[in-house]
């Protein structure tokens, strides 16, 4: 890798839009990387060597230039769904130097006169990351991937209920060519040019997505499904936050590992589901609700947990009593992370008694009734009572 990478955040109209500075840091380069697009951009200058990325993409022209200090063009800030936030990850901070300019997250604010919209990419991601954010009159701007996103987007949209959504394509903001276009998803959305952001004036029925607990109809399920009440006290206890990892052991449908998911764009999660059909099943519910991202490994515990990244929290809702498994999620847990475990036979009661006595934590044993028709009335339904235990490492 090289020594030290400066990037640098090309406005919309490219070099009439760059500051002195960082029309310095361009020119003087021996070496700059970029979109093939990005580098048009740019007046000649001799002697320079120009690299566009390659299709698809990877780090491999870092590679080439190990000796070289390089200039990377990124689009506007380069922090904002850019490429600064993958060479951090790579290089570090002592080796990169970060020159942003007008990110076109901004300029869509001031277009849409919006102070309180939230963010979300698809550049590069799967468009269901949009179907997290759905709630009614909630702002959303999209950082689209090419001129077929808007259509795409409001075909999601109208799957949910939300073909009321005014979706207003801002066409290659910061420049002379400026458009704006706006249609609701069921109208199919706006036409738009490949270069824009998608303003997202959400309309649809209030879900309550936003909390644990989702109601069990929203997921596909053959019946091993972590029931909602259940669902929200292992949430409780599991207590979720920005960038923890989740192992959801024994997934089912998957839905722990989902609604950890749906708790803040940074958590990570890894759903293991020993049936392959169920796996398949887990990413269209992972999907569906909002978090393509889940990673969804087929395989049985403990042997499937070998490769995976040490947890901050693990979730078992199957498959506790298998030799090792319980062993092996207390071993690989991150100091001051939470176990959660539900047994409902006796043979996983038993085992999380065992637990308890020999480790401590919190026990719990949860009945949950449902009035159902009986007879003419109506009375109270009981489900199998499910035993919780939940432990911290210190």
């Amino acid at each position: 890798m090289p020594s030290r990478v400066t990037v640098v955040g090309v406005p919309a109209d490219g070099w009439p839009g760059l500051g002195d500075p960082a029309r310095e840091l361009v020119s003087h380069a021996s070496v700059v990387l970029g979109s093939t697009r990005q580098l048009g951009l740019l007046p000649d200058v001799a002697g320079q060597e120009r690299v566009a990325w390659p299709s698809p993409f990877s780090l491999a022209p870092l590679e080439a230039y190990a000796d070289r200090e390089l200039v990377v063009l990124a689009s506007g800030d380069p922090y904002v769904s850019g490429i600064a936030s993958t060479l951090l990850r790579t290089l570090g901070p002592d080796r990169l130097t970060v020159v942003p300019t007008v990110s076109s997250v901004s300029l869509a604010r001031a277009r849409m006169h919006w102070d309180d919209a939230e963010v979300v990419t698809v550049v590069g991601r799967r468009l269901e990351a949009v179907l997290r954010h759905l709630a009614p009159g909630h702002r959303v701007l999209v950082l689209s991937s090419d001129e077929h996103t808007p259509q795409a987007v409001a075909r999601l949209l109208v799957e949910a209920d939300y073909g009321a959504t005014v979706m207003t394509a801002l066409g290659d903001l910061g420049t002379d060519l400026e458009t704006r276009n706006a249609a609701t998803a069921a109208e199919g959305g706006p036409i738009a040019p490949r270069l824009h952001v998608l303003a997202l004036e959400l309309r649809g029925p209030a879900t309550g997505q936003w909390t644990a607990g989702l109601p069990d109809e929203a997921y596909e399920h053959d019946g091993q499904l972590t029931k909602r009440d259940l669902r929200a006290s292992a949430l409780a206890r599991l207590a979720p936050y920005p960038g923890a990892l989740l192992w959801d052991v024994g997934a089912g449908a998957g839905s722990v590992g989902i609604e950890w998911l749906r708790s803040h764009p940074l958590a990570r999660a890894v759903a293991v589901e020993a049936d392959a059909t169920r796996a398949q099943r887990i990413g269209r519910n992972a999907a569906t609700l909002g978090v393509p991202g889940l990673e969804v490994v087929t395989g049985r515990a403990p042997e499937a947990l070998e490769d995976l990244p040490d947890p901050d929290a693990v979730f078992v809702g199957g498959g506790a009593t298998a030799p090792g498994v319980l062993d092996t999620c207390r071993e690989r847990l991150r100091p001051g992370g939470r176990v959660v475990v539900h047994g409902v036979t006796l043979e996983t009661e038993r085992l999380l008694l065992e637990q308890y006595a020999e480790h401590g934590g919190e026990l719990t044993r949860l009945s949950v009734e449902r009035a159902e028709p009986l007879a003419g009335f109506t009375g109270w339904t009981p489900a199998r009572p499910v035993v919780q235990w939940a432990w911290s490492r210190p």
